[in-house]
Order: structure tokens, then sequence, then C-alpha cells
């Protein structure tokens, strides 16, 4: 199976990774299929165990399933307590990027090594109340941070604007380290805040009610997301 990491994409790009939590379940193979009309440039698959979060959503199976009906990168954000275990039946099912909790109980380097040893990109996601310094010692080896503008675990939470600080703060750590990791940023983003996120660093956008429950459609969304790519610095935030 070939694999799209995101090594692929610039971090000067704005992305949208709409994600399938808000989508219709029951007409999955269309939503897909109409946010890659819509020029989507990733899918974001929220992965819960019950165990790190309350929730359960679905396992390699249905991301298997998913992968027939489209070709976008599949950009998987794995909510459990063990992620190691997790890895190569997702990235087998289609993963091409994955991201994992640092709270998780977990060697963060092993598992950083383990995603990439299969051939996808790797992420590191923190909720909202860890701090940036707890990603510090594995920033060098990952692809992307995401920074969880809500609690993870639902859907549909009122977004935390305090955490555009925190993506300020990474920017500028993998500035230091001279690292082109992209930044993503996760809860409650509409078209009212998204500029925000990008003037503050963030180039990837996961947008699930915005997206698939959009009243003026995904093909509309999408773009309007997209414009916020005019909000990106250019240079660095705080160069």
């Amino acid at each position: 199976m070939i694999k799209h990491p995101l090594s692929e994409f610039k971090n000067n790009r704005l992305l949208v990774s709409p994600s399938v939590l808000a989508c219709n379940f029951a007409c999955l193979a269309s939503e897909l299929e109409a946010a890659e009309r819509a020029e989507a440039d990733m899918i974001h698959l929220d992965i819960m165990d019950g165990h790190f979060v309350p929730n359960i959503t679905f396992g390699p199976p249905v991301v298997a399933s998913m992968r027939k009906y489209t070709a976008l990168p599949f950009d998987v954000h794995l909510m459990l307590v063990h992620p190691e275990r997790y890895i190569e039946p997702f990235a087998e099912a289609g993963a091409d990027h994955i991201t994992f909790h640092i709270e998780s109980e977990c060697d963060p380097a092993a598992v950083v090594r383990q995603i990439h040893a299969l051939g996808c990109s790797a992420g590191i996601t923190l909720k909202p109340g860890t701090p940036a310094s707890a990603i510090e010692a594995v920033l060098p080896e990952i692809d992307m941070v995401l920074v969880m503008s809500v609690e993870p675990g639902f859907g549909g939470q009122k977004f935390q604007p305090e955490m555009l600080k925190k993506a300020t703060e990474i920017r500028k750590m993998l500035r230091r380290i001279g690292s082109h990791a992209h930044i993503e940023i996760d809860g409650g983003i509409t078209h009212e805040n998204v500029r925000d996120a990008a003037a503050a660093g963030v180039n990837v956008i996961v947008a699930g009610t915005a997206v698939f429950r959009a009243p003026e459609g995904i093909r509309a969304a999408v773009a309007e997301l997209h414009d916020a790519q005019k909000a990106l610095p250019k240079e660095e935030p705080g160069s």
C-alpha cells in the first residue's frame, strides 16, 4: 500500500483535514467522496478506546473499509492508553499519518520509531492542560504536533482560544531546533476562528461540524477554511 505521509506537504501551506467524527456514518462512503471532491487535503480519523477517553469510535476494520472510498491521506489520531499495540493494525488498514498522546502509557520515542518504520509520518499531541514542555524531548523526531483546543474524546465542544498561545510556543520550539514539522489544531474550529489559528502558526486544520454539517455544504466550507492561508505568518511567530 502506497503511503502519503505528511513529509510530502510543506508547512507553509494551510491544510484542511475534515474529521469524520461529525459525518453521517450511515452515508460514510459518500461523505468521504464529497470531502475529496471539495479538495480537502486529508481525512482526520479519531480513534477512541473507552479508557484513555470515555467514548469509543472505531477500529482498523472500519478504517480499511473507508480506504476504498477515497485516495486522500488518512490522518489518524489515537486516543488510546497503549498506542504501540495498534500502530501496525492502523498502518495496515490505510493510515498515512499517525498521532498519539504524550499522556499515553508508552515510550514516545519508541512509538515514533514504530510509526516511521511502517512508512507513516508520526505526530504527537497533548491535552489542553498539558504544557508544551512535555513534548520537547520528542520534537526532533516528529512530523506534526497536534494541539488539542478542546478536551479529547467528544465532538462539538467549544474552542479554547488560549490554546493558540500554546501553538505559537510550539512553533517557536520547532523553529529553535530547525524542524519543519506541521502544527495541527483540533477542537471547535470554525470559519470564525480559523484565521486566528493560522496567525498563531497552525497550518493543519481539523474541522468536523464546520465541514460535514455546514449549511452551505462541504465544498464551500472547505474552501472557506482554505482561505485562512492568507493569515499564515510570512515568518515564524516571534521571529
